[in-house]
C-alpha cells in the first residue's frame, strides 16, 4: 500500500483527542470514512473532520473500496468481532486497547490474523512515547543495577457517572468492557512492564467490591512474575478517597530506583547513589502519532509495527487470571 485510507469503526471521544488527527498528520495517511450506529454522530463526525463518507453500518465501512485499512474504536466487546470481519476482508486492523473483552477473543483474533495473513495492531501507544522511552532507557542502560522487584500502585476516587446506578458508563459493564475500570485502565500499566521486563507467566489476584456502587470489582490485588524470574505486584482502588490518589509505577534495582507514573506523566523520578533525579519528559500534541506513524509504515513497507495483537494477548492474559476469569 502507498496511501493507507482508513475506514474508523467508532469515533467517540478517543479519536476526537487522542487519535483520530494523527492518521491524516502522516504522510501517504488519510481518513476516507467514519461509522457510527449512530447517524447523527457520524454524520457530525465526518462534517467537522471533512472525511468524505460515514456509514451506520459496519460492514458497509468494511466493504467500501476505496477503504483499505480499519480502525476499530468501540468498546471491546465488539473488537474481535471487527477485527475479524476486517481482516477476512483483507484489511488490516488497527485496535483500540485492550485487544479484547477476554483472552479467548484475542486468541480468535490472532487465529484469523495468522489464517489470513493480514495484520492487527493495538493501540498500546505508551511504549513509543518519549516518556516512557526514556524509562525503558533507565531500565535497559543498568543506572539502576538489577531489577530486584517492580510495584504498581494506583487509586483514583468514583466518577460522578459511577453513582448512576440505571445508566453506568459502559466500562462499568463487564459484558462490554471485560472487567470494570480495572480492565479499562490496567492493560497500559500492564503492556509497559511488559515491554520493560518481558512477558507475564504468572498472575493471581484477590478482588472485591468495597464501594458498592456498582457490580464490577472496584478494588484489585495481584501478584505476578516474569518470564525472567522478576517478581511483580499491583493494588488498584477506584473508588478510593481523593487526597489518597495515586499513579505510580516503581522499580527497584540493586544500584537504584525508578518511579514514574501511566496516565499523568509526572516527571520521572530517579533514586542512585549519585542523588535524586526528577525527569521531565514532553510527549507529542497526540499521543498516539507515534505507533500510528508506525502503523502506516509498516503497511506502506518502510518500517516493521511490533506492537501487534500477538504482542497484546498477554495483557488479557494476565488480566483474566487476576480476575480469576478462567
Amino acid at each position: 500500500m502507498k496511501i493507507i485510507k482508513w475506514g474508523f469503526i467508532g469515533c467517540g471521544e478517543v479519536t476526537e483527542k487522542k487519535s483520530g488527527p494523527a492518521f491524516s498528520e502522516v504522510e501517504g495517511s488519510m481518513v476516507e470514512a467514519v461509522m457510527s450506529r449512530s447517524a447523527d454522530k457520524a454524520r457530525s463526525y465526518a462534517e467537522r473532520h471533512g472525511i468524505h463518507k460515514w456509514y451506520t453500518d459496519p460492514q458497509e465501512l468494511i466493504d467500501d473500496p476505496d477503504v483499505n485499512a480499519i480502525y476499530i474504536a468501540t468498546p471491546p466487546s465488539s473488537h474481535a468481532t471487527f477485527a475479524i470481519m476486517s481482516m477476512k476482508a483483507g484489511k488490516p486492523v488497527y485496535v483500540e486497547k485492550p485487544l479484547a473483552a477476554s483472552y479467548e477473543d484475542c486468541a480468535r483474533v490472532n487465529r484469523v490474523s495468522e489464517e489470513t495473513g493480514v495484520p492487527c495492531f493495538v493501540a498500546y501507544y505508551r511504549r513509543y512515547l518519549p516518556y516512557f522511552q526514556k524509562v525503558k532507557s533507565i531500565i535497559d542502560s543498568g543506572t539502576i543495577g538489577h531489577i530486584l522487584n517492580v510495584q504498581v500502585r494506583f487509586a483514583v476516587p468514583p466518577r460522578d457517572l459511577d453513582y448512576h446506578t440505571a445508566n453506568l458508563p459502559w466500562r462499568l459493564q463487564p459484558d462490554i468492557a471485560g472487567g470494570g475500570y480495572f480492565y479499562d485502565l490496567a492493560p497500559h500499566q500492564l503492556d509497559l512492564l511488559q515491554y520493560f521486563f518481558g512477558v507475564i507467566l504468572e498472575a493471581d489476584g484477590i478482588c472485591a467490591n468495597r464501594g458498592k456502587l456498582y457490580q464490577a470489582e472496584d478494588s484489585v490485588s495481584a501478584c505476578f512474575r516474569f518470564d525472567g524470574g522478576l517478581p511483580g505486584s499491583g493494588s488498584w482502588c477506584f473508588v478510593a478517597y481523593e487526597s489518597a490518589k495515586e499513579d505510580r509505577i516503581q522499580g527497584g534495582g540493586d544500584q537504584g530506583q525508578v518511579c514514574f507514573s501511566v496516565f499523568n506523566y509526572d516527571p520521572i523520578q530517579l533514586h542512585t547513589n549519585e542523588g535524586t533525579q526528577s525527569i521531565a519528559v514532553p510527549n507529542p500534541p497526540y499521543v498516539q502519532f507515534p505507533l500510528i506513524k508506525n502503523v502506516i509504515e509498516h503497511l506502506q513497507g518502510l518500517d516493521v509495527c511490533t506492537c501487534t495483537s500477538v504482542s497484546a494477548t498477554p495483557v488479557n492474559w494476565a488480566m483474566d487470571q487476576i480476575l480469576g476469569k478462567f
